[in-house]
């Protein structure tokens, strides 16, 4: 995670992502971010690019507590960015947008993280 945690910072997000909530984030895996387009990320951490970073970031996290139990084949969650995602479920296998929940139910102080094997990316 500390390639997330590295966007958090860069974003300036890392402080509100401790605090508040309650939230559930669908948290990119390092090997993730390693499987975008070479410099990708590179060229979102730059503070240029900061908006840009937050509304990736920010499409990652869904206000309330959504345990791994809770999430329904065919549901949409709307993003604290605004747009929405999308669940699939089959068998005990959890997508969210095509990305496989490698995790599930990780909580924390302020809420659950679900590890996703995928970047998200709103469209």
């Amino acid at each position: 995670m500390s390639t997330l945690t590295a966007a958090l910072k860069a974003a300036g997000l890392a402080d509100k992502a401790t605090s508040g909530g309650p939230y559930t984030v669908f948290a990119p895996t390092n090997e993730a971010f390693d499987a975008l387009p070479a410099s990708t990320v590179d060229n979102l951490l730059k503070p240029e690019n900061k908006a840009k970073l937050v509304d990736i970031l920010t499409y990652h996290v869904v206000p309330g507590n959504v345990m791994a139990a809770d999430l329904k084949n065919g549901q949409e969650l709307t993003t604290i960015e605004g747009k929405k995602l999308m669940v699939s479920v089959v068998g005990s296998t959890v997508t969210v947008n095509g990305a496989t929940v490698v995790k599930a139910d990780v909580k924390s102080s302020n809420g659950v993280t679900h590890v996703i094997n995928q970047v998200l990316m709103p469209k």
